[in-house]
């Protein structure tokens, strides 16, 4: 098994627990619901950046993922009718967001630590045994 194939799977993962923690038809308690998407959506940036970055260390993927994240945030400040109307798509508004919050410059960092630590846990684990990067 190929490292790459790992984030593959991680980042698979994480895009369907969030897109379950946004189903109405789930019950998660009022908390989780509010801030759980914007969470596992950094998880996703951050294993999606293993996936394509599989060489770079821990430290330098949680450094892109963060970077990412904030200034996908920091976008959603700038409001013109042609960002606006791909941010009205249902994947544009899943990957730029509609309006800026502090909140989910907490959430992103808070899931870019929880996969940054799945990764030295588990990955640290598997690479240890031999899995390539390649």
């Amino acid at each position: 098994m190929k490292l790459r194939i790992f984030y593959a799977l991680a980042t698979a993962f994480t895009i369907v627990l969030g897109l379950a923690s946004r189903n109405p038809e789930i019950f998660l308690p009022p908390f989780i619901k509010e801030y759980s998407g914007d969470t596992l959506w950094a998880m996703m940036v951050y294993f999606g950046f293993g996936f394509i970055f599989p060489k770079k260390t821990n430290a330098q993927r949680f450094i892109l993922a963060l970077t990412f994240c904030v200034l996908i945030e920091l976008s959603q400040l700038y409001q013109v009718d042609w960002l606006n109307t791909i941010r009205h798509t249902r994947l544009g508004g899943l990957v730029l967001g509609f309006g800026f919050l502090w909140s989910d410059l907490i959430c992103y960092t808070a899931g870019i630590i929880l996969a940054w630590t799945i990764d030295r846990l588990a990955i640290g684990k598997l690479t240890s045994k031999g899995l390539s990067a390649s």
